[in-house]
């Protein structure tokens, strides 16, 4: 959260606006290049600013994922949105991915959001989060150790029931090269 009187009294109204909306002030100039190149209105929400996995060397490595256009789709438990202030992602959010220090790296936006028990998870889903060899298997592992360690955090019980938001996205800031 933005508190530095200085910076609010010295902002344009664009930047009031970021202030206003709780933006890191290292993430203002970033979204706002955004929402310029978009052709956005100044006051269009940010529903998440965030880096990937639970470690730097992940984080980094699946962030250079979507950069590269090959991640497109991340899963997360219903159970951690239940347990917070934030709803699950819906279909039009725009967020903001971040390496694991937080600088902005590119802007998303979620195209198709589907709930379903981890053991549903698809082979097509698996595939588009662009991870690993990209198959089921290989998904299903390493998901269900890193949802163990969420599980843990919450004090909530793995299993192959719980409930997977399956979120698939599109990059649209920095626009793809062609």
């Amino acid at each position: 959260m933005v508190n530095d009187l200085k910076i609010r009294e010295g902002t344009t109204s664009d930047h009031k606006t970021a202030i206003q909306m709780e933006l890191p002030i290292h993430i203002i100039p970033f979204w706002f290049d955004y929402l310029s190149e978009a052709d956005l209105d100044p006051e269009t929400p940010v529903y998440d600013i965030f880096h990937f996995d639970d470690n730097k060397s992940d984080a980094n490595d699946l962030a250079d994922l979507v950069l590269r256009g090959k991640k497109r789709a991340t899963a997360s438990l219903l159970c951690e949105y239940e347990t917070g202030s934030q709803r699950p992602p819906q279909v039009g959010d725009l967020s903001i991915v971040t390496d694991w220090d937080g600088l902005p790296l590119c802007v998303i936006e979620t195209t198709e959001v589907e709930f379903q028990a981890f053991q549903d998870v698809e082979e097509n889903f698996a595939a588009d989060e662009g991870e690993g060899d990209l198959s089921l298997e290989d998904w299903k592992d390493s998901h269900w150790a890193y949802f163990g360690r969420v599980c843990r955090e919450l004090e909530q019980e793995r299993s192959l029931e719980m409930q997977v938001v399956c979120e698939r996205f599109q990059m649209v800031f920095p626009l793809p090269k062609r």
